[in-house]
């Protein structure tokens, strides 16, 4: 049977979903392999080096290099807090001595007979990675992290800004082609993952930012009002970092499109639990694609055993979006999968694909035009 890989979305019902939570630097792990998990359970912690201040002890005192260590009234690996005498110097005859105080906390880490220069480290920042999803540690990594696995929901989206955030799902539309606007928001929205139909406006987004809304899920958003929205120009490296109180995923693309009816309805399936959410995005090599991760409790599970990062093709039968004009956004299904190259209108000769359009129409695609929903 023919079978073809090309880049695709997962909108799962049901999956194991496992997430990798490291430290940036080696540190402690602070769970057991087995060890049941909820989103903000802290599984490991360490300290980053604080941040590093030079003093110019020679230039500030009037001394030589060599006399900065006679000056000093601490010595390396000394404790030190802001405001505390740091160095003096001799004067003359004893009189008309400088004091030099730290201009920070932290720790006398080097003292410079050469440059004249004291290196001071202030104080280690606390760094600690959760859990991101409710689940269980099924590995641990010494020193580094875990791997929590989890079993629920799986939707991914095309783009998403902000980072790791966790909410009570709240679906505000009925309709997939209905717009998410600024009057659907309220109070009761505070904290949630609200969920929009095609389209929602940078006016609504700054609503639901002042509303500290922790996330929204929505099918089109205009790329013109992301320069508003974070004050700069997003570049083309990964997003996530955003300091902004409200994550966004959009589902289907830049502009106003309709949301898949399959990831309304899965959404819909799920209001009121919580969920994990992530807008990090990353088109280049090493795709990260946006997701909502929605844990099923035990006793309502089918037993999937399908793992969400497998590498799976389009076949006959696969579920495809267009990404290319004329029929960019329909969503169709793959009734062959031609083995010879085919030519297009263009004039060139490439690989294919015959889909069937929601309206019913047959129609010869580019491979490379089509992106698979995958579904279970």
């Amino acid at each position: 049977m023919a079978h073809a890989y090309t880049p695709g979305l997962k909108v799962l019902k049901e999956s194991i979903v496992r997430k990798t939570r490291l430290l940036p630097l080696k540190g402690e792990v602070r769970v057991e392999t087995g060890q049941d998990v909820e989103p903000e359970t802290i599984v490991a912690s360490t300290d980053l080096p604080g941040n590093v201040q030079m003093v110019n002890v020679a230039g500030q005192l009037n001394v030589e290099p060599g006399d900065v260590p006679e000056c000093m009234l601490k010595q390396t690996h000394d404790s030190i807090e802001a405001g505390d005498e740091l160095a003096k110097s001799k004067g003359i005859f004893g009189m008309f001595k400088t004091t030099l105080k730290s201009p920070t906390s932290g720790t006398v880490e080097s003292i410079s007979s050469v440059t004249g220069q004291v290196v001071l480290r202030e104080a280690p920042i606390p760094v600690q990675v959760d859990a991101y999803v409710q689940g269980k540690v099924v590995e641990t990594i010494p020193e580094e992290g875990v791997e929590v696995e989890t079993q629920g929901a799986f939707i991914q989206g095309i783009f998403g800004i902000g980072g790791e955030r966790q909410g009570e799902i709240k679906v505000l539309v009925d309709d997939p082609s209905a717009e998410l606007t600024a009057d659907m928001l309220d109070e009761s929205c505070r904290g949630k993952i609200v969920v929009g139909g095609s389209f929602m406006s940078l006016a609504t987004m700054q609503k639901a930012m002042g509303l500290e809304v922790a996330g929204i899920i929505v099918g089109g958003f205009n790329y013109e009002d992301l320069r508003p929205l974070l004050g700069y120009d997003l570049g083309v490296a990964i997003t996530g970092s955003e300091d902004i109180p409200t994550a966004l995923i959009v589902t289907e693309g830049f502009g106003s499109i309709n949301m898949a009816q399959r990831t309304l309805d899965l959404l819909r399936s799920h209001e009121g639990r919580v969920a994990s959410m992530n807008g990090a995005t990353q088109i280049r090599a090493g795709v990260i694609r946006p997701e909502v991760i929605i844990p099923i409790p035990a006793a309502e599970r089918q037993g999937s055993d399908a793992a969400a990062d497998e590498l799976t093709g389009i076949e006959p039968g696969s579920v495809v979006r267009v990404i290319r004009a004329p029929y960019f956004g329909q969503l169709g299904k793959v009734t062959d999968l031609p083995a010879e190259l085919q030519q297009m209108e263009s004039g060139t000769f490439c690989r294919t694909a015959e889909v069937e359009l929601g309206d019913g129409r047959k129609v010869l695609l580019p491979r490379a035009n089509l992106e698979m929903l995958e579904t279970d």
